[in-house]
């Protein structure tokens, strides 16, 4: 399933409580939180006061009734609501609360599992209120009156849902105002929040590449076509010079995400994992890049555990990742500034990369990059990720290769 798509319902998922849960313990920002789930902040404050629970210590004191009558800390009255990551939590003696992922988790299934039982209408009951409701909408009145005048057994959430769905008798057309309205569309920073990049700056990379004598690494990037259309994300691998390109429905952190698990499932396709081939990643401070774990497909946050590690450019320094943006420049020979990739199928871009690494470097001593990744890695991998040999006589590089493609439709 496509996670974009898959992001736009209006839950939190277990694992979206997990990862709350880690970067409450970090002290992120609801901000930072929000940006990594793809989620609005008040999202992130509604979930947690909803959610967090006095947690019993041994210095909770109970009045002969069991309820807690220890001092509240004055912190918990604002972000981030809680105890998680407060460094004095273990000998605090002021009253605790804490946000638990599985706990909310549990919380949330069975308020779902109520709010849906609900009170059943009969045919009888809905065609009397249907009646009742469409005689006062269609004398101007909105529907906020009538539900507050009126004991329906239906919330105000579930009365808009039955006009949007055509239940009632009267349409979204009748509604004084609902038509005026447009849908809120949700806005996406467009950098890494600096929580984020702890222990991932560029200075870190830098130590980790020299203490871990790394002499390989991948650099990702996005290059965008038309505003707010389709980009494409790169990645490219330093030490042959060979890039690879995905297409993305949208520049966004859960766009990137869903790309990541596309690239776990073909390298699992060969009995490769994600650190085989990119142990080490950097990137810039995108905000399509912000969702860390996902990119370095990371468990709790376990350095031991996660199959890359992430680092992050200094902001405005595209040039301390120079490979990729070069190679960048191969890519604008065949695709130019303000071309659109709506039209671009990810087959379409594998043609395109194709021509791109079969074509002869002098950095490589006049070998091409196709040739070298696959000297040091292997044929196979390539064809996975479907890129082929172009021979030289057969190499495209212009925009003649991309109306080429297009006559093939």
């Amino acid at each position: 399933m496509d996670t974009v798509n898959a992001r736009k319902n209006k839950h939190l998922t277990e694992d979206d409580r997990r990862i709350i849960e880690e970067m409450l313990r970090d002290r992120a920002t609801f901000r930072e939180i929000a940006q990594t789930i793809g989620k609005d902040p008040s999202t992130i404050s509604k979930e947690i006061l909803k959610h967090r629970f006095i947690q019993t210590n041994s210095y909770t004191i109970r009045d002969e009734q069991g309820n807690v009558i220890n001092p509240a800390c004055p912190l918990l009255n604002k972000p981030p609501y809680v105890c998680n990551g407060c460094r004095r939590k273990t000998v605090c003696k002021l009253m605790r609360l804490m946000y638990s992922a599985s706990r909310a988790e549990n919380e949330y299934k069975q308020n779902l599992s109520e709010s849906r039982s609900g009170i059943p209408l009969n045919k009888k009951e809905f065609y009397k209120m249907d009646s009742i409701i469409t005689e006062r909408v269609k004398n101007g009145q909105h529907l906020y009156q009538i539900m507050n005048n009126f004991n329906f057994e239906i919330s105000m959430s579930t009365a808009y849902r039955y006009v949007r769905n055509g239940y009632f008798t009267f349409t979204v057309m009748d509604l004084p105002r609902a038509i005026k309205f447009k849908s809120r569309k949700k806005p996406y920073p467009n950098y890494v929040p600096k929580g984020l990049k702890r222990n991932r700056a560029y200075l870190d990379f830098i130590n980790f590449i020299q203490s871990n004598e790394v002499k390989s690494w991948v650099e990702l990037d996005t290059v965008i076509g038309r505003i707010g259309g389709k980009v494409i994300m790169t990645i490219q691998f330093v030490s042959v010079d060979f890039m690879l390109g995905f297409l993305l429905e949208n520049k966004t952190a859960p766009a990137v995400a869903g790309c990541f698990d596309r690239i776990r499932h073909i390298l699992e396709s060969i009995g490769l994992k994600q650190k085989d081939i990119m142990p080490v990643i950097l990137t810039d401070n995108g905000g399509e890049f912000a969702n860390v774990w996902a990119i370095e497909d990371a468990v709790d946050n376990d350095d031991d555990d996660r199959q890359s590690h992430l680092f992050f450019c200094d902001p405005m320094r595209s040039c301390q990742k120079p490979h990729i943006e070069k190679n960048h420049t191969l890519l604008r020979d065949i695709l130019p500034k303000k071309t659109s990739f709506d039209d671009l199928t990810q087959d379409k871009l594998n043609v395109i990369f194709s021509h791109i690494n079969s074509t002869a470097r002098a950095s490589l001593n006049g070998k091409t990059p196709y040739n070298l990744f696959i000297s040091r890695y292997s044929k196979r991998l390539a064809d996975a990720f479907g890129i082929q040999y172009i021979p030289p006589e057969k190499v495209i590089q212009s925009p003649k290769l991309l109306k080429q493609l297009e006559k093939r439709i």
